[in-house]
């Protein structure tokens, strides 16, 4: 038994600026995720130095990470429905 979507599918005119904004914030977080994993290769005794509460480096920025990744989605979300709601009003 087959059932088609649970709500109709319409145009988005935006898919294609949200594509780009989200290869932009991709790479922006590869950059930030790449300066972790340097710092795991090249100076693994900066890792090692308590930054916060005794809490060592490489714990604060592996946190920083998810929540920076959290962060950037939420951004994404919001300004992908904002210019969702621009661009699909201007074509109605």
């Amino acid at each position: 038994m087959l059932h088609g979507p649970a709500a109709p599918a319409e145009k988005d005119n935006a898919s294609a600026w949200k594509a780009k904004l989200g290869i932009k914030l991709f790479w922006l977080y590869c950059i930030i995720y790449m300066g972790f994993v340097a710092l795991a290769v090249f100076a693994t005794e900066t890792l090692k130095t308590p930054v916060l509460a005794g809490v060592n480096l490489a714990i604060i920025y592996g946190m920083a990470l998810i929540v920076f990744a959290i962060i950037l989605g939420l951004i994404y979300n919001h300004v992908c429905t904002k210019k969702e709601n621009e661009m699909n009003k201007g074509a109605e």
